[in-house]
């Protein structure tokens, strides 16, 4: 039961989407824990130490942040079928830039058009989470810029396709199709498939009907308080290992803090277990579940000396 793999997330969000279709093309059987929308989420941090972003995976006592690094850890795991069918490095670079270019409008265009469906309390609490003001009367006013840059990314992706490959880097789904996807389902899970501005895409909305019907896998319930259970049963698979070309000689051991760089950058503490090019683990423990190690990918966060 301690290595089942458990993904705490909520329906609506699109880095959860991108990890559920992560889940469905390796055909994995998973538990699925809904965490709230807005903070507080007890039960989540008792896990992560303060880390809030959604999805987080769980596996044992070992606590995945981020889907970039939720993702390489699947594919360790599960290497087949392979998110990488064209190798990395490409596929990799070019779902760094579909999350960072896309998401941010695709979301903008849908809480200016759909405030009246956001719960309770959510503007509020996304302020708090990017750190700035958010005023419904000045992001109804950015539409049109939001509009301008989402229409030049998604036509960047519509002539990928343009000699009459299936996916974005061949015949086969990978990482890239799964990152580029899911600011585009936000869109059309709001506004529907042929929202703008992808009606004026065809490649694409044929696309996005491919990367769809890979489905979420086996997804069966659980709730919160039985993956604190597992946790607590769990003992962390993580050897120590040492970064030994980490730019500032950091080693394991060490008291960190590890934030993220962009949002959400509410700092966890704990001791340095491993590092490396990809990822840092930092060990902690909490009442509700003991001692676990948290993951956390190098890319797009600072760690810096507790």
């Amino acid at each position: 039961m301690t290595d089942i793999i458990i993904l705490h997330h909520y329906d609506t969000s699109p880095y959860s989407e991108k990890v559920r279709l992560g889940l469905g093309l390796k055909g994995l059987a998973w538990a699925s824990v809904e965490i709230p929308v807005i903070m507080p989420k007890p039960d989540l941090t008792a896990l992560t130490g303060g880390y809030r972003k959604t999805p987080v995976l769980q596996i044992g006592a070992d606590i995945y942040c981020d889907s970039q690094l939720i993702m390489r850890e699947l594919e360790r795991r599960h290497p087949s079928p392979g998110f990488y069918p064209a190798g990395r490095g490409a596929a990799d670079a070019l779902a760094w830039w579909a999350e960072k270019t896309m998401f941010s409008p695709a979301v903008g265009i849908a809480f200016a058009k759909r405030p009246d469906a956001l719960p309770d309390g959510f503007l509020e609490d996304r302020a708090k989470f990017s750190g700035r003001n958010i005023d419904p009367a000045a992001m109804m006013a950015a539409l049109p810029y939001l509009f301008d840059q989402l229409r030049a990314h998604l036509h960047w992706l519509d002539q990928m396709m343009a000699d009459g490959r299936s996916f974005l880097q061949g015949a086969e789904a990978g990482l890239a199709d799964l990152a580029a996807y899911h600011p585009i389902w936000f869109l059309q899970r709001n506004f529907g498939p042929a929202a703008a501005p992808l009606g004026g895409f065809a490649r694409l909305l044929s696309w996005a009907e491919r990367v769809a019907a890979i489905g979420h896998g086996d997804r069966r319930p659980m709730t919160s308080q039985a993956a604190l259970a597992v946790a607590s049963a769990a003992t962390s698979s993580t050897g120590t290992v040492a970064d030994r070309d980490d730019p500032i000689g950091r080693q394991p051991g060490q008291r960190v803090t590890v934030t993220p760089d962009d949002t959400g950058r509410d700092p966890v503490v704990g001791e340095l277990v491993a590092s490396g090019l990809d990822e840092i683990v930092i060990k902690r423990s909490d009442p509700a579940v003991g001692e676990i190690c948290v993951h956390f990918p190098r890319a797009g966060f600072a760690v810096t000396q507790a």
